[in-house]
């Protein structure tokens, strides 16, 4: 069977539904993953697309036996793939070794028995037929009934109403956080709607400012990003990340005259991070940063500047760096 292309529905980021419409949502863990349309057209075969459309098919080599699981049955199933680490969770740093490898099928094999997929089921648009207009719950409830878990694939409880400790769940978890979802809306392909809301769980760490990149542009000559460091129990500046968004132009100009006063030819992170182009300086400015997660080897994800911390001495930037970050 041919089936229709369809675009993936988006979340819109905000905040949790008013708690007098908390069972009119369904809340479902936020994944760090590669969104994934998944095409079964019922003749053994699986097709993959990424949200760009591409087809990634052949990244994932292990993820072709789900051709089989629904038998004749035509489907398009709605997820993510992850890679998980050693506590059952998302990587996205073990992910990005199995990305862009749709054109190296050897390559993808050999990453994939380093660093297996696991494909999270969160909805269905098509089972034998078109279901974008039926109402989420509906979709939830056929979802439900294939039973979908297997070595590779599994399909998460969504929880409906309980949204307060869904969210408090999750950041106790360290998970990226929650998507809400009403239970009335139907299947909006390639919209980003506000029937579905995603909730990033944020958190903010001071970092010492040791180095800048150049800005390009209206931005040459001021700093394009900040390289920032944390002192590890040994009080070495650990580098954990590259900060480029955040400062008004007010607040980028004033950076920049305090980071010329604190220019060095020495770099001060150990082992020196590989930044092309970067300008050292003294690592006296303290800033407050607010981050998604942070890799295996500690960096920050997803990183933007909140503000300096004049009222901070550089020795207060301590952090608890993963014990690879310390070696």
């Amino acid at each position: 069977m041919r089936l229709p292309l369809i675009a993936p529905m988006l979340a819109t980021p905000g905040t949790l539904p008013p708690r007098g419409q908390d069972m009119r949502w369904a809340y479902e863990t936020k994944q760090d993953g590669q969104r994934a349309v998944v095409y079964l057209p019922g003749d053994g075969s699986v097709v993959l697309r990424a949200r760009s459309g591409e087809d990634i098919t052949a990244a994932y080599p292990e993820l072709r036996v789900l051709g089989d699981v629904l038998g004749r049955t035509p489907a398009i199933l709605d997820g993510e793939i992850l890679v998980l680490d050693e506590r059952g969770r998302g990587d996205f740093q073990l992910l990005q070794s199995r990305m862009g490898l749709a054109g190296s099928p050897g390559k993808a094999a050999r990453r994939a028995a380093q660093a297996p997929a696991h494909l999270v089921l969160f909805d269905v648009m098509h089972l034998a037929g078109d279901l974008t207009r039926l109402r989420y719950a509906r979709r939830r409830e056929e979802l439900d009934g294939l039973a979908l878990a297997g070595p590779f694939w599994s399909t998460p409880v969504a929880l409906v109403g309980h949204g307060e400790a869904a969210l408090r769940a999750t950041r106790e978890s360290g998970l990226e956080g929650l998507v809400c979802k009403r239970l009335d809306s139907v299947y909006e392909p390639g919209v980003r709607s506000r029937s579905w809301i995603k909730i990033r769980n944020m958190r903010t760490e001071d970092v010492l400012v040791g180095g800048w990149a150049p800005g390009r542009g209206r931005l040459a000559g001021l700093p394009g990003a900040v390289l920032v460091g944390q002192r590890d129990a040994e009080g070495a500046l650990r580098y954990v990340g590259s900060v480029g968004t955040g400062w008004s132009e007010t607040e980028r100009a004033e950076l920049a005259r305090l980071l010329r006063a604190a220019a060095t030819d020495r770099c001060p992170f150990t082992p020196v991070p590989p930044v092309t182009g970067a300008h050292w300086v003294v690592p006296r400015l303290v800033g407050e940063v607010r981050y998604s997660t942070r890799t295996r080897a500690g960096l920050l994800r997803q990183p933007s500047w909140l503000r300096l911390r004049p009222d901070l001495a550089p020795e207060d930037s301590a952090a608890d760096l993963p014990h690879d970050r310390r070696t």
